[in-house]
């Protein structure tokens, strides 16, 4: 949070525009399921192709971006 505060990271997503592409992803993973926190990390992970998500969720060996692509993660190895 104090990288967000000090702005060396920010984070430009707006749920609101957001809300049709991240239901779709919930009902897709339903059965994993799917959280609404990890929804807008696909989700911006989809928006910006460059993106590395930092996560210790297991769960986004499961998730694609834009359907079938692999979304890079960086986690560690005990995960």
């Amino acid at each position: 949070m104090q990288l967000l505060a000090r702005g060396i990271v920010s984070a430009p997503f707006c749920l609101e525009e957001e809300t049709p592409a991240v239901a779709k992803l919930l009902f897709r993973y339903a059965s994993v399921p799917m959280s609404l926190a990890d929804g807008c990390l696909v989700r911006m992970a989809e928006q910006y192709p460059s993106a590395i998500v930092m996560t210790l969720d297991r769960d986004f060996r499961i998730y694609r971006k834009h359907g079938r692509q692999v979304i890079p993660v960086q986690m560690p190895d005990a995960c």
